[in-house]
């Protein structure tokens, strides 16, 4: 999977495709923009763990798990119209390095990375590393990023 993923993903927003990165979308975009990943976040030293218990029902495991901090005046915080949300957790890797031209959007309490958005994209180009899907229609802040993300397209097709 990532032998055609990793070179498309940075043409693909160079080429004004809009992108929404979910989870290994995220860290596949971190990657393909020069990023580094640690492979067990979990074992690694004042980290959460940001893994879901798969002992319990979805609804726990996709549950909200940690607040995240988004970054004053970025995408996430306009989207939001807040400082701080909610998201559920399901990853063990994490961010080691972030990639080049890649801007933090939102971090976990313990400094994670967990959202970032493409500098200089000529179009909608997000990445988060948690699950917005999960009951979207539940939630303000997830429907904003999918509605951003489907005006894009929109204007995308369009314009083609």
């Amino acid at each position: 999977r990532d032998a055609p993923t990793l070179p498309l993903t940075p043409a693909a927003i160079a080429a004004g495709l809009p992108v929404f990165g979910i989870c290994r979308g995220f860290q596949e975009m971190n990657v393909a923009f020069g990023g580094t990943l640690w492979q067990k976040l979990h074992e690694r030293p004042g980290h959460l763990d940001h893994r879901e218990d798969k002992d319990q029902p979805l609804e726990q495991q996709y549950g909200p798990a940690h607040e995240i901090e988004l970054a004053e005046g970025g995408l996430l915080h306009r989207l939001a119209g807040r400082r701080s949300v909610t998201v559920n957790s399901l990853h063990a890797q994490g961010v080691q390095r972030l990639g080049d031209k890649l801007v933090i959007e939102a971090v976990a309490p313990d400094g994670v990375i967990e959202a970032f958005t493409v500098q200089g994209s000529p179009s909608f180009a997000l990445a988060v590393q948690w699950h917005p899907e999960w009951r979207a229609m539940d939630s303000d802040f997830s429907r904003a990023m999918f509605a951003a993300f489907g005006k894009a397209a929109r204007s995308r097709a369009h314009g083609r």
